[in-house]
């Protein structure tokens, strides 16, 4: 039996990354996919296990190659997912999982349709804002920008095989296990 690719994906602020760190220390025979990018490493950031960080030229390249499932610019910087990570641990027998934007996600699913996709989706856009107040991560420009985006990324949660509502956490991690267990291989 093949392994699956599973893919999360919702607006920031919304507790993905709390929730797949969860699935990931619950859950054995999965691997977490490590993004590759073109911006230079953060203190404490390591070479392939946070990132795989790469030449602007280098990434270019890759496109150029199709070495991504999907990929992206975020303020001048490229990020993306590479394929051969990918292949190379489902090959090893692993699950993958694929934390991306919206946009990431529809892409890995038109080019890999055995893909599950999963969106986590706030319980509103108000409490969205209030979640990403409290965080006081962003200035109030891009807390604006923040809210602005996670609206887009709302209108495409139909695109996705499962949604979420994160209105109770133990709630939201618990149904992202079964959704995973069910449908791992």
């Amino acid at each position: 039996m093949e392994n699956k690719l599973f893919v999360f994906s919702a607006p920031s602020g919304t507790g993905k990354t709390t929730i797949v760190k969860y699935l990931l220390a619950q859950m054995s025979n999965v691997v977490f996919s490590i993004s590759a990018t073109t911006r230079k490493a953060r203190q404490g950031e390591v070479e392939g296990r946070d990132y795989f960080f790469i030449s602007e030229e280098e990434f270019i390249k890759k496109i150029k190659e199709n070495s991504f499932l999907e990929w992206e610019k975020f303020y001048d910087y490229y990020y993306g997912t590479l394929k051969s990570f990918v292949d190379e641990n489902i090959s090893k027998g692993f699950n993958v999982f694929l934390e991306v934007d919206v946009k990431g996600a529809i892409e890995i699913k038109r080019k890999c349709p055995e893909a599950v996709t999963i969106f986590f989706a706030p319980p509103s856009l108000e409490e969205l804002e209030k979640r990403l107040r409290k965080r006081n991560t962003d200035s109030p420009e891009d807390l604006i920008k923040r809210i602005e985006r996670a609206s887009l990324e709302m209108s495409y949660q139909d695109k996705f095989d499962f949604c979420i509502i994160n209105d109770d956490l133990i709630l939201a991690k618990n149904q992202a296990f079964e959704i995973v267990n069910n449908n791992m291989k």
